[in-house]
């Protein structure tokens, strides 16, 4: 295993949270405790720093080689954990699926994104 990017887990948590203040407008930005924001960050980065640490544990020779792996592994997260568990939630919640897809939508574009800091870093 490679040593873990941090320069890039950085900039892949910071891409992720911009995208959720784009998904999310006002919702996503410090309103109301700001002690669950800031766990909601801290929550955000673990995510970044497990993705860093998957690609670290791939390595740097195979990812040059097959740079889609970056996209194919984040991204089939989002697709294939974070959607279903989403999904699941508010169908057993009997909440809106369609704001259980929305929001699989922005976990989707965030994990892409933070593929794509990986591969520019």
């Amino acid at each position: 295993m490679g040593p873990v990017d941090w320069l890039a887990v950085a900039l892949a948590w910071a891409l992720a949270a911009a995208l959720g203040v784009a998904f999310y407008g006002r919702r996503a930005t410090p309103q109301g405790n700001l002690a669950l924001h800031g766990f909601a960050a801290v929550l955000l980065f673990a995510s970044a720093t497990m993705l860093g640490h998957m690609f670290a544990r791939v390595g740097t020779a195979t990812l040059d080689a097959k740079p889609w792996l970056y996209f194919m592994m984040s991204g089939g997260l989002a697709l294939t954990f974070i959607g279903p568990a989403l999904f699941i939630t508010a169908v057993r919640r009997e909440a809106s699926i369609r704001t259980a897809l929305y929001d699989w939508g922005y976990w989707l574009a965030a994990y892409l994104a933070m593929g794509a800091a990986f591969w520019i870093a």
